[in-house]
């Protein structure tokens, strides 16, 4: 072992006389632990966030939706399928859909609701995903089947099994609203965390919708999810130049604008806020070696002495530095491991769901922060070692023994 490791190791642990030494040395790494921790924890919430927002638009969604202008209903649904799978060679999956407000009213209660209209057997949404209770929708037998939200169901106090019935308020040709009711069985019921969506949406196969609104074998517009994700622009692109009139597409983001705005903002001032406080913690390393260098100043004398040069004296003090830096950076890391395990494992911390579209704070654990934050907090610390381990090797050798 280079006697330089076995000096700076002896220093950090030999505090018996010098208790106010080990106090602000704990007191670094302490700073060091929660900056670190701090700064995983941000970055783990901001990606869960994304990744929450994400997946539960694409859920009741898709990557890009093709309506038509003005909610103008869109003919031969079939033939536009086939001519989208054939020329564009971005497209996953293509499914019909037909939406439309509408009320929905139980034997307790009335409400609004968004009914839409899909093909169970072809639908490329992940809705049944969150079912809680009943089942998802099937398509089979002459049942005219609907799964609500769970906030919606509540309100109507409602169960899988009881009916409902579903108003809608087409314009007829003159310009006349004609009422038309139609009674649904509810199927099962769905809970995404997302108000906006738990509390509005209502889901029916494609054929009851297009009975209901009375839109005979015309749809309302089509789900579309792309194989890659970062290219969804240009896909879209491609459907609206080969469609044409009067089918308008939109990207999820360009549909959901200001959630995924919302979004990008924190992801961009988070990081930069919370990096401050690993500056503010590493430059503790500073005051904690000063401390060191004057505490051991005849210490210091004596080595230089004995022959050490300039070199291994920064060399010692650096090496203490680089020790608290790291306890510091692996106690963050596992601080910031365990809160993360436990919010992902017990949701600790809730959300209202109706503000920030999800009941839970999310969490994605990637390796990559926690290598991007312990390589900063790393180099930050080993930056300030500099000027204390410097200080130390100017010291004078005489004036040291003299003074120390």
């Amino acid at each position: 072992m280079p006697f330089e490791w076995f000096i700076a190791k002896r220093y950090l642990l030999a505090h018996r006389r010098s208790g106010f030494l080990s106090f602000i040395s704990t007191f670094a790494i302490l700073g060091i632990t929660l900056g670190t921790a701090a700064l995983i924890i941000t970055l783990s919430i901001l990606a869960g966030f994304g990744r929450e927002i994400q997946e539960k638009v694409v859920a009741f969604t898709s990557h890009l939706q093709v309506t038509g202008f003005e909610n103008h209903p869109l003919p031969q649904y079939r033939e536009s399928i086939e001519l989208v799978k054939q020329k564009v060679p971005g497209v996953k999956a293509i499914s019909p859909f037909v939406a439309k407000e509408a009320m929905i009213r139980s034997r307790e209660g009335v409400d609004g609701v968004f009914l839409k209209g899909i093909d169970p057997g072809d639908d490329i949404s992940r809705v049944r995903t969150y079912v809680t209770s009943g089942r998802f929708l099937s398509g089979q037998g002459d049942t005219r089947e609907i799964v609500i939200g769970k906030k919606l169901a509540d309100r109507l106090n409602v169960e899988p099994g009881d009916k409902l019935v579903v108003f809608a308020l087409p314009f007829g040709e003159k310009g006349v609203l004609q009422p038309r009711a139609m009674q649904f069985v509810l199927v099962g019921i769905y809970e995404s965390g997302m108000a906006e969506y738990d509390d509005i949406y209502a889901y029916t196969t494609l054929h009851s919708a297009q009975i209901l609104f009375q839109l005979g074998n015309d749809i309302s517009g089509y789900d579309v999810l792309v194989h890659d994700l970062n290219h969804v622009d240009g896909v879209s692109e491609q459907i609206q130049e080969l469609l044409g009139y009067p089918h308008y597409a939109r990207t999820m983001y360009q549909s959901y604008r200001n959630l995924f705005a919302w979004v990008d903002l924190q992801k961009r001032m988070s990081p930069i806020l919370m990096g401050l406080i690993i500056i503010v913690a590493t430059v503790n390393i500073v005051g904690t070696l000063l401390m060191f260098v004057l505490d051991k100043t005849q210490a210091i004398g004596i080595l230089k002495s004995l022959g050490a040069n300039t070199r291994s004296i920064q060399r010692i003090f650096r090496i203490q530095g680089i020790v608290i830096a790291l306890i510091g950076i692996v106690a963050g890391n596992l601080l910031a491991l365990l809160l993360c395990w436990l919010q992902l494992e017990f949701r600790l911390i809730s959300l209202p769901s109706d503000i920030y579209f999800m009941s839970s704070v999310p969490i994605l654990l990637r390796a990559v922060d926690f290598v991007i934050v312990s390589g900063i907090a790393f180099l930050l610390s080993l930056t300030t070692t500099i000027l204390p381990s410097r200080s130390a090797a100017k010291l004078d050798a005489v004036t040291a023994l003299r003074f120390g």
